[in-house]
């Protein structure tokens, strides 16, 4: 099957792959991720219990403060952090986030991600050339 691609802007260049994590809900920034084991812990969240670990984060925003930058940060040092970041808008928290995480990032995408993206399928973010590039099953 052929790949779907949205074309939208990078924000830090680079290629990464992974499955995808989706979900229109945010993650807390202060107690959503435990940069310890990359699992989220956000009681009720979708994701609580999975690991963020060579993911593509597929997410509306980020809420709480800009704890995000450093939980996410100090997952990525440990080795267990998410692979890309595809983010249909960009607000201040996750703006810290993917500068600090140097990992490759797209937003305003031409189409609705969350529509388009299973959780789990593979998809390719490719921020230098500005799409996301989805793998269906």
């Amino acid at each position: 099957m052929k790949p779907l691609i949205i074309r939208g802007r990078g924000l830090v260049g680079g290629r990464a792959a992974g499955p995808a994590m989706v979900s229109r809900r945010a993650i807390s920034g202060w107690s959503g991720l435990d940069e310890k084991t990359g699992l989220v812990i956000e009681k009720g969240h979708p994701f609580e219990g999975r690991s963020i670990k060579d993911k593509v984060l597929v997410l509306s925003g980020g809420k709480g403060s800009n704890g995000w930058s450093v939980h996410f940060h100090a997952a990525k040092v440990r080795g267990i952090g998410p692979a890309a970041l595809v983010l249909p808008k960009l607000d201040s928290r996750l703006a810290v986030t993917v500068a600090v995480l140097g990992l490759p990032a797209i937003t305003d995408l031409e189409s609705d991600p969350f529509e388009a993206i299973d959780v789990d399928a593979h998809v390719v973010v490719d921020a230098d050339q500005g799409f996301v590039e989805i793998h269906r099953m």
